[in-house]
């Protein structure tokens, strides 16, 4: 018996002394947390007209805290408890102490507070006593007649500051201490692993202060069959548009989250991956992992940050998108733990595809609601050598952040020349085209037919589209050596495609119309020709296939020749 009723007196010893320091000192009702001075203005001033002894401080968290007060300790715990019994203010209101608040922004400067019985509204003292901090024996004590509560309060106050990475027990083992002396280290104290009663008080009114301000609540989504816990101070429900979930920016917030959530299987899984990483809410750069069971996509720019998962389960795909801005690392690091550690299916249902009606082309493409994103323009190229280098014009990878053959296949510039108006692209990752350009260095007959292929309408098409002509000249309009003229209806896309002639073999590129500085009448454009071709392509160290071709080719051959040859070439901010 003697060891509880020695816990039972230490208890007794640390409760009134914490008792008597309160009375000495003044505690205060926080009622609410704004991320921004604006939003806090506008709720102090609505509590105001209810609760005249409303007033605002910035937070340690940098959030701005509305609070009811002073009171005393025992006032306060009672007005606390009246106003929670009535539904007069948030049930996750708690009592606040000075120690913790920055300046006052409420009531403003120079103005009068409203007052109660003609009492004044007291202000905070500027040096609030602090309670007596305690030896490290003294802390350990304290700390043992702690409940199991509050030990897992300390972990996950820890936790969402970073300091802890452990499971949330209440056993204090290696790793909480540890996790303890970081963060007494942090706040410029002795790093000794056991938290004095003051400290542990400061921790957890610093950790109620940031999840208040987040508003951390569990959401039970029915409709996708999800449950998560997400930040309603900073985004609320907006809409459903299967297969997501939209959560749109609250209170400023410049936040987004989507719940991710469809019927499929791996392949499901796979193909989201890949439409995800078209949308303009995912930057190109970042990192991406694809397993069998689920994936993970961080983008980063200079005007968005977005990771999104998703994991298969129960024959169903899941998951979430959280779309940020930058400059936000901190506060998203703390909601990504949460999303993590909260993010759980509940059973088979997934989004009826069928809730909301759809385009047959946003159903086919998975896209809802999410901007995809597209190039800024698109022109024509053809591949000239077995390792799928392509040649196009200059004017098709001028002022491009990134350029892809093919819409999915990166590349970069290998050369470029600005007087011939050609340029060369290589792939990434080496290709194997179905052809490869074959040219005819000999000039052609004037008037002899032509086909151009190309991608007229840029990206709108699957496949490249063959447009018949004539050559009309082989020289420029003043004689310009290395010039065909052809007499073709193209337009801006068909820019880079390549020029047949009747035996299938290359007589030259596709110029833009504007290559020439005039405007030309319809239907009058000028192509690089072979032997211009071949001669830089040589001096650049590259070495053009030369045609041997006889006799004319059927129309089908030529269209697949021109198929298996000819490629898209995108240019990305």
């Amino acid at each position: 018996m003697i060891r509880p009723l020695v816990a039972f007196a230490l208890m007794l010893t640390l409760w009134l002394g914490t008792l008597a320091h309160a009375q000495d000192g003044q505690v205060w009702v926080q009622i609410e947390a704004q991320p921004n001075l604006a939003g806090a203005e506008d709720r102090a001033r609505a509590y105001a007209a209810a609760f005249p002894e409303t007033n605002g401080f910035r937070l340690r968290s940098g959030w701005y805290g509305i609070m009811l007060g002073p009171y005393s300790a025992a006032e306060g715990a009672a007005r606390l408890a009246e106003l929670r019994a009535e539904n007069l203010i948030p049930q996750d209101s708690f009592i606040a102490y000075a120690r913790n608040f920055g300046e006052q922004f409420w009531p403003a400067p120079g103005s009068v507070a409203p007052s109660v019985d003609s009492a004044v509204v007291a202000v905070p003292d500027p040096a609030p006593r602090l309670i007596p901090d305690e030896t490290r024996a003294e802390a350990r004590d304290s700390e043992a007649i702690l409940s199991d509560e509050d030990r897992m309060l300390l972990q996950t106050a820890l936790q969402w500051f970073g300091f802890y990475t452990g499971g949330i027990d209440g056993a204090f083992g290696p790793g909480t201490r540890n996790s303890m002396a970081a963060w007494q280290e942090a706040q410029a104290m002795a790093p000794t692993g056991i938290l004095t009663t003051r400290q542990r008080a400061t921790l957890i009114a610093e950790y109620r202060d940031a999840t208040q301000a987040f508003g951390f609540a569990p959401v039970s989504e029915a409709e996708s069959g999800i449950e998560i816990t997400l930040p309603l101070a900073l985004v609320e429900f907006d809409h459903y548009e299967p297969p997501f979930v939209h959560f749109r920016s609250k209170a400023g917030s410049d936040l987004r989250i989507v719940l991710i959530s469809q019927p499929g299987d791996q392949s499901n899984l796979s193909g989201l991956y890949d439409i995800l990483q078209t949308l303009e809410t995912i930057p190109l750069t970042g990192e991406r992992s694809l397993s069998a069971t689920s994936f993970r996509i961080r983008g980063t720019s200079d005007r968005i940050d977005t990771t999104v998962y998703a994991e298969l389960t129960g024959g169903t795909v899941k998951g979430w998108m959280l779309i940020s801005a930058p400059g936000n690392d901190a506060r998203d690091t703390r909601i990504l733990r949460v999303l993590e550690t909260t993010f759980r299916s509940s059973g088979d249902r997934a989004l009826d595809p069928g809730k909301v009606p759809m385009s047959t082309e946003t159903r086919a493409g998975l896209l809802s609601g999410l901007e995809v994103r597209k190039p800024k323009f698109s022109r024509s190229g053809f591949f000239i050598d077995a390792a799928g280098s392509v040649l196009t014009t200059t004017d098709a990878v001028n002022g491009c952040g990134r350029i892809t053959i093919d819409r999915n296949e990166d590349a970069s510039v290998a050369f470029a020349d600005a007087t011939t108006g050609l340029a060369v692209l290589t792939p990434k990752i080496p290709l194997s085209p179905r052809k490869v350009a074959e040219f005819q260095i000999a000039p052609d007959r004037l008037g002899s037919e032509i086909a151009l292929a190309g991608y007229p309408y840029e990206d709108r098409l699957p496949a490249p589209v063959l447009t018949f002509g004539t050559l009309e000249d082989i020289t420029g309009l003043n004689g310009e050596p290395g010039l065909n003229r052809l007499a073709v209806e193209a337009l801006a896309g068909d820019s880079g495609g390549p020029v047949f002639d009747s035996t299938g073999a290359v007589l030259g590129m596709l110029l833009p119309a504007s290559s020439t500085g005039k405007q030309l009448p319809p239907g009058v454009f000028f192509a690089a020709s072979a032997a211009q071709i071949a001669t830089t392509l040589s001096a650049a160290g590259l070495t053009p296939l030369q045609s041997a071709k006889q006799g004319a080719m059927a129309p089908d051959d030529l269209t697949q020749t021109a198929a298996g040859m000819t490629v898209l070439v995108s240019c990305w901010d």
